[in-house]
């Protein structure tokens, strides 16, 4: 038996081993990126300003107001 005889039995097999061993290349490389990049939600914080409050010009032009 030659290898063109097995080739159809085993290329399910080789196909479902080349998908799982690129998934876990591409796991590896976001785990990766997101260990570099560190946590979102606190990038994501939004200013958000108090309606209830009125805009002034020292809130507007004070560089230190938080």
């Amino acid at each position: 038996m030659g290898i063109h005889y097995d080739y159809k039995s085993t290329k399910g097999t080789k196909l479902m081993e080349k998908q799982a061993k690129r998934e876990k290349k591409l796991a590896e490389k976001k785990a990766k990126r997101l260990a570099k990049e560190g946590p979102k939600a606190e990038k994501l914080k939004p200013n958000i300003l108090d309606t209830s409050k009125p805009i002034t010009l020292d809130f507007l032009t004070n560089p230190d107001k938080k």
